[in-house]
């Protein structure tokens, strides 16, 4: 097809003021409106810009969203209750948008990133695109006991459940002409579905790669980096603990930015282990501040085992650094080789002294360092532009297009005969 597709994107959140998911959807409208005709449905949320007065010249379709108390913000950023009410709006929409005559090449669900949400143009006749789509991942076992969290993260646990039982979920996805997974384990997790075409695409990126100078080997500790919430399922525990198992001729220091309600258990295990003066915790730190932390970092190591991506993974590729991480989720897809390590997750212990292991030899050699930091920027500009990622879907939503069309031609023939 040689005209710009005409695209329905569906993003429950939207907010380029905003974190995680919710920029991330943003900036796939953005980026998509600069290459197709766009029509945008998601929300407005109370107190923050209308997603509208965001993308100006592109047609958006709001809805405002009651405000949140404070202390169910965590609850709502990962459950996200008011999406039901969305998708019946959305449902309703797109069904009174067919009947008054309006057409849509394809829809593309770009939010929430969870599995648990079913789609609400399934079944409608426009052909659709689901992701990309995450999480799901599960604790390992020899970990349980360390992982305490509020009440409601156990519901996550229901996802695999779901998939296999809820008639809505199952058809979201087999009905779907194309499935955008995070990482490869997203095809996975989604076990015995019978998805017509699955593709893997990170759901967020970076528009130009940092500048980067060269980091001078002064003879000093080596600086290692930690970047995210300090949750006990990001492993800044197990990163502290690998601290303590490093050869005695290894010299760290390890920074870590941010907080969590796993902190004072970190800050506890460097006093007992005796680390201390080599682990320090900076708490949340600003946005411009974080950016000096990596220029000046030698290696990163985000040790998270239940990881659905990794933004923080592809910053700190971008910015040059090699990359120590566990050998799950996202960050154990987007770090190879050529830009870094990946440690398998077993137990606590055996996880610590991998860890342990990659630091010692990369504070060892320099050299590879060097050579890894190379490679961290290639690795960055294959899997994280944004340039490339919206390119890649925007061909995908031809294909998807082109294969409906294709489909239909043969029905009628079909019916014809």
């Amino acid at each position: 097809m040689n005209a710009r597709p005409s695209v329905l994107l569906i993003a429950y959140r939207c907010d380029a003021t905003d974190v995680s998911e919710s920029w991330a959807a943003h900036r796939w409208a953005r980026g998509l409106a600069e290459r197709v005709d766009l029509t945008v449905l998601t929300t407005h949320r109370a107190g923050r810009p209308s997603p509208a007065s965001q993308l100006p010249g592109v047609r958006v379709v709001e809805w405002a969203e009651g405000p949140r108390p404070k202390r169910l913000e965590r609850l709502d950023s990962m459950m996200k209750p008011g999406y039901g009410r969305f998708a019946r709006r959305v449902r309703r929409w797109v069904k009174d948008a067919l009947a008054r005559g309006e057409r849509f090449d394809v829809a593309h669900q770009v939010s929430p990133l969870a599995l648990r949400y079913a789609s609400p143009v399934r079944g409608l006749g426009i052909p659709y695109v689901m992701g990309p789509v995450g999480g799901s991942l599960t604790t390992p076992a020899a970990f349980a006991p360390e992982v305490k969290a509020p009440w409601f993260t156990r519901l996550r646990s229901l996802d695999r459940f779901r998939l296999r039982f809820d008639p809505r979920l199952r058809r979201s996805y087999e009905q779907a002409d194309l499935v955008v997974g995070v990482a490869p384990y997203v095809r996975d997790v989604l076990g015995t579905l019978t998805l017509r075409r699955f593709e893997v695409q990170a759901e967020t990126g970076f528009d130009v790669l940092p500048a980067r100078e060269a980091r001078p080997v002064t003879g000093g500790p080596v600086r290692l980096l930690f970047v995210g919430r300090v949750i006990r399922t990001k492993g800044v525990r197990d990163a502290v603990r690998a601290v303590a198992r490093l050869a005695p001729t290894t010299r760290v220091t390890l920074d870590v930015l941010g907080d969590g309600e796993d902190l004072a258990a970190c800050r506890t295990e460097a006093l007992d282990l005796g680390v201390a003066s080599k682990v320090t915790f900076h708490g949340r730190v600003p946005r411009e501040r974080v950016d000096e932390f990596y220029r000046a970092a030698d290696v990163f190591v985000f040790p998270s085992w239940r990881e659905p991506s990794g933004t923080v993974v592809f910053e700190a590729l971008s910015h040059g650094l090699p990359v120590i991480c566990a050998d799950r989720g996202g960050p154990g897809h987007v770090v190879d080789v050529t830009c870094g390590a990946r440690v398998a997750v077993n137990g606590p212990e055996d996880f610590a002294a991998g860890l342990a292991r990659e630091i010692d030899a990369l504070a060892a050699s320099p050299a590879r360092r060097a050579v890894l930091a190379e490679g961290a920027r290639r690795r960055a500009e294959t899997v994280g532009s944004w340039d490339r990622k919206l390119a890649w879907m925007v061909a995908r939503y031809v294909e998807v297009i082109d294969a409906a069309r294709e489909a239909r031609g043969a029905e009628a023939t079909h019916a014809v005969a």
